[in-house]
Parts: structure tokens; C-alpha cells; sequence
């Protein structure tokens, strides 16, 4: 069955914020232009989500006076507000404001954090959910440029068996971002009292085995200070972004088993450099992601590579293209690395470093290896003809 509904957490004060808070709910933080709320209810939206739970507590009324029944956004909103404080002074926690909206939420539901986002891809989680057909999933990300502590260790199996807040553990391989698949039968484990759901859920249901970790090299961005606001600022800013592989679709692809060498072997592909030309003046983000074995093969050096990807550059320069950047892979097919396509490690480094959705591109690519890759990624793939030229698929790419 597929999931349609996601309850999003958006009940705390956000004081890491500091004076942004002062006036306004976190979820109502404005990221280019509009609450970062929205932002992620887009994106719900365009995977398939129909119906979304607002957990919602501190200046509640904001969220529900931008936001209402969810018709703008084409989805249905409803609510279920506690006050940022209980009676005591004590904050309400998490899991009581989960447990709060038990009527409202359906057999199987996505639950999310407001202050982080993810590019989604509901249709993979869910598979990996029902596959290891546990009472939850966590999405885990795999934190490869170490842009915080990890606090999670997912086994071979795809379960989670170390939870460590203190992020003290050397030995952990993820880190939990806030975003879960959880079926409803999961409240019947909430106890009957005040309790944060990460601090006691989590170890209980790592405990039973009933939590699966999904991981993902896919990075998350975060507006849980101003620093990382001023982040995720740039990854949601509207851009657009080609990846292209290198030979068979810019240059004469060698014969199998031989590599462009040096420069004077590297010949344009008809349509190629007018196809870039058309891509940059539409104003594409442009970068080459490329398999180059011939190093491993001791058939080149990194420095020969070097040179001719300088030489193209210039080349492409004169011809008002510029390459964002070129990444490439001089690794052999049987050394097991990332970054060799069909891997798509490339992409999810051009990724991490460039601030770029990577829902939001296309790879272009000649070879079943490269749209394998686009689509591990998640990017929008299109695969080159036999006889088709660059300039063709740019043209369609950009009348589309």
C-alpha cells in the first residue's frame, strides 16, 4: 500500500535560532522566499502525499494562518496542537505530541522533523519498509563528508543496532536525520506518560529489532541555527544542472579498451560543443562525470587526465561554456569503489559539494552504466542515441 499521509513535528520553540524565534515558529523560517514548511510540503507533495499531520505547538496559529486546509499547496493540511509548555513549566516532548494525534494518523505513515530536509524519494523508502517489514524505518544518512557525528550503526541487514546520542561511538557508520516510515501499531509501545519518542523509542525498538536504517549517501540540510540556514538557503536556491558523461556524448568515445590519452586524441562529437553552448546559454550548471580506467590500467597518469580537462576547459571557455566541474573516476572496474558508474558517488559528491538537488537535474550519458547511476542518484536520466547528438537532446531538454 502506498503511504500518503506524513506527520511533520513542528511544535518547539527552535532556541538554537536565537532572536529568529522570537516572532515566528521555526517551520515559518523563510528560505527563499517562503517558509521552509513549505519547501517541504512541496516536496511531499511531488511524492505522491496527499495528506499532511501538522504536530504544531509554539505561535501554532502562524502555521495555521499561512498554511489553512493545505488547498494552495494542493494537499490536505490538518492539525493537532498542545502548547509549546505543560502546566508545570515542562516542555512537551515529542512522543506526547505524536501520541496526541494517534486518531488522526493512518496505518502506515511518514514521520518528519520540520527543520530538516531530504530530498525524498517516497517510492525507495517505502520498498526498503515493507521489505524488511519492521514496525519502523529511519532514514540514515551515510554522513561521507562528515558534516556532523554519527549516531547511528546499521548492520549488513539493513537494521539498526546502535543508537548513541552522546555521538560518542567511533564505531557507527550513519547518522539519523528525522525522517521515518512508522506503522501505527508502533503507539501501541507509547507509554502512558510525557516522553520524548527519540530518547525512548528508538533504544526500545533497536532492542525488539523492529527498526530499519535506511542508508543513504543522499545529504540532508538543516535550519536548526543561522549557520545552517544560511546552507540550506543555498541548496533550495532554484538552479538548474546538467551532468554529462564525458566520452560518447562531448568526445569521440576510443574503441573498447582504449582511452583519450592527450589532447590531440580528444575530438569533439558533431553537436557537442553546440549543444553545450545551447545548455549554458539557457543557463545550465554544467558538470562531467566520467569513468577513466585507463589510469588504473597504467595507460595514463592523473596528470595526463589533468592536462586535457584543462585543455577542454579553456576550449569550452572560448566558446562561453563553463564547466562547473569535472569529476572523474580513475579507478578499474574490480577495485570495488564508489565513485565507478554504475556507483553513483560522483554525483553524490558533485552533490555535497556544489549545494545541488539532485531530483532536480539530468544526466546525459551514451552507456546504460551512466543512467544506472543517474537513477541510484535519483537524478532525471536521458540516454544518447546511436547517431543522436548532444545538441538534439539539449534542444529537447530545453523545450520541455
Amino acid at each position: 500500500m502506498d503511504i500518503k499521509q506524513a506527520v511533520i513535528l513542528a511544535g518547539g520553540r527552535g532556541k538554537r535560532l536565537g532572536s529568529i524565534t522570537d516572532i515566528i515558529p521555526k517551520p515559518m523560517v523563510p528560505i527563499q522566499g517562503k517558509p521552509f514548511l513549505e519547501h517541504i510540503i512541496e516536496m511531499l507533495k511531488e511524492n505522491g502525499i496527499s495528506e499532511v499531520v501538522i504536530l504544531a505547538g509554539y505561535l501554532h496559529e502562524k502555521i495555521q494562518e499561512y498554511f489553512g486546509s493545505g488547498v494552495k499547496l494542493g494537499v490536505r493540511i490538518t492539525y493537532s496542537v498542545l502548547p509549546l509548555f505543560e502546566e508545570t513549566g515542562a516542555e512537551i516532548e515529542s512522543g506526547t505530541r505524536i501520541q496526541n494525534a494517534a486518531p488522526l494518523v493512518d496505518n502506515a505513515f511518514l514521520l518528519l522533523y520540520c527543520d530538516n530536509y531530504w530530498p525524498l524519494n517516497l517510492e525507495k523508502l517505502q520498498d526498503f519498509y515493507y521489505r524488511q517489514n519492521s514496525l519502523a524505518s529511519v532514514v540514515v544518512y551515510s554522513n561521507t563528508d562528515h558534516i556532523t557525528k554519527n549516531n547511528m550503526l546499521v548492520d549488513e541487514r539493513g537494521f539498526v543496532v546502535t543508537y548513541d546520542r552522546e555521538r560518542k561511538d567511533q564505531n557507527l557508520n550513519g547518522v539519523e536525520i528525522g525522517f521515518f516510515i512508522m506503522s501505527k501499531k508502533i503507539l501501541e509501545l507509547f507509554p502512558q506518560r510525557p516522553f520524548h519518542f527519540e530518547k525512548e523509542m528508538i533504544p526500545r525498538l533497536i532492542e525488539q529489532r523492529q527498526l530499519a536504517g535506511y542508508l543513504t549517501p543522499q545529504r540532508y540540510y538543516s535550519i536548526s541555527t543561522p549557520e545552517k540556514v544560511e546552507t540550506t538557503a543555498k541548496f533550495l536556491q532554484s538552479k538548474k544542472v546538467v551532468f554529462l558523461d564525458r566520452d560518447g556524448v562531448i568526445n569521440k568515445k576510443p574503441p573498447r579498451a582504449e582511452y583519450v590519452k592527450t589532447w590531440k586524441e580528444f575530438k569533439f562529437l558533431e553537436g557537442a560543443l553546440e549543444g553545450l553552448q545551447l545548455l549554458s546559454y539557457n543557463n545550465y550548471d554544467l558538470y562531467l562525470i566520467t569513468n577513466q580506467p585507463g589510469i588504473a590500467r597504467g595507460l595514463m597518469s592523473k596528470q595526463d587526465l589533468s592536462v586535457i580537462h584543462k585543455r577542454l576547459t579553456d576550449e569550452l571557455q572560448k566558446n562561453n561554456v563553463i564547466l562547473k566541474g569535472i569529476y572523474y573516476c580513475p579507478h578499474g572496474w574490480d577495485e570495488g569503489c564508489l565513485c565507478r558508474k554504475p556507483a553513483p558517488g560522483l554525483l553524490f559528491q558533485a552533490a555535497s559539494e556544489h549545494f545541488i538537488n539532485l531530483s532536480k537535474t539530468t544526466f546525459i550519458g551514451d552507456d546504460e552504466r551512466d543512467i544506472e547511476a543517474g537513477k541510484i542518484a535519483g537524478c532525471k536520466t536521458i540516454l544518447l542515441q546511436p547517431g543522436q547528438t548532444l545538441l538534439e537532446v539539449a534542444q529537447r531538454l530545453i523545450n520541455n
